[in-house]
């Protein structure tokens, strides 16, 4: 299986643009799709320069309904109008942080290979999508400024809109999650559900950032706490884009080279 990442914050080709978003190209035995899209063009001019033809992508899988995972899916529509772009339905809700609209543009509604799927299913052989994540542990605490809008009104986000996509390749499982808003611990705790183990590899960012200062007590327990019970499964984890730098020291202290970046 062949991964490339087209989208993050950090840069790891000169080449590229960087932005706060993510777009991963995956190739499988039998499919070539998108994890997400970043937030502008710069998934098509990365694409270009890392000799990815998005022209051949058959399925776009948006991870949840923010601008900086969905905001490539008009410039890629340009240059692919036949890839199939799978949302869940309530991705297309008004989605804000603060006052601030975070949600998709609406416009991508108009598109004809637009598929709005209400919880979980199986695509075929090789790819599985989940939903319906309702464990808190260690949940994300920068959750709190998020919302979402219902009967007119702001409400916390629940992310009944963030989906995980199961990659099944050479007899192992791949998970990825575009940020893990509902918490990396309670999405594997309903892949086990599901599944009744643990994946073997997990790539997603853990939406630990911070942007406006240092953690607080609070927020490190719970980014050690998550660490510490990840450390314990037998996975390795690749995380970047919502993370953080500082969050992602702390738990490659604790999980060493079971996380990589």
């Amino acid at each position: 299986m062949k991964i490339i990442t087209l989208v993050e914050n950090t840069c790891g080709d000169e080449r590229c643009i960087t932005e706060h978003g993510l777009s991963i190209y995956i190739e499988t035995d039998n499919h070539k799709l998108l994890l997400d899209t970043g937030q502008t063009d710069a998934v098509v001019k990365n694409a270009e320069v890392l000799g990815v033809d998005l022209s051949a992508v058959d399925t776009v899988i948006l991870s949840h309904g923010h601008y900086d995972h969905s905001g490539g899916i008009l410039p890629f529509s340009n240059i692919n109008h036949t890839a199939q772009i799978i949302m869940q339905r309530a991705a297309v809700e008004p989605h804000f942080n603060g006052d601030r609209y975070i949600g998709i543009d609406k416009d991508i509604l108009d598109l004809p290979n637009v598929r709005l799927i209400d919880g979980d299913v199986q695509l075929d052989d090789e790819l599985f999508l989940f939903s319906g994540i309702t464990g808190r542990r260690c949940y994300p605490l920068g959750n709190r400024k998020l919302s979402r809008i219902e009967n007119g009104e702001k409400i916390p986000d629940d992310f009944a809109h963030e989906q995980c996509l199961v990659i099944k390749q050479d007899g192992k499982h791949w998970l990825l999650s575009g940020c893990a808003h509902n918490g990396i611990l309670n999405i594997l705790d309903h892949y086990h559900e599901l599944f009744g183990n643990a994946p073997d590899y997990v790539i997603t960012g853990f939406h630990m950032m911070k942007k406006d200062g240092e953690h607080s007590e609070e927020e490190k327990a719970v980014i050690l706490q998550t660490a510490q019970e990840l450390s314990r499964l037998n996975t390795v984890f690749y995380s970047g884009h919502c993370t953080g730098i500082s969050a992602f020291e702390m738990m490659k202290c604790v999980m060493g080279d079971q996380l990589i970046a």
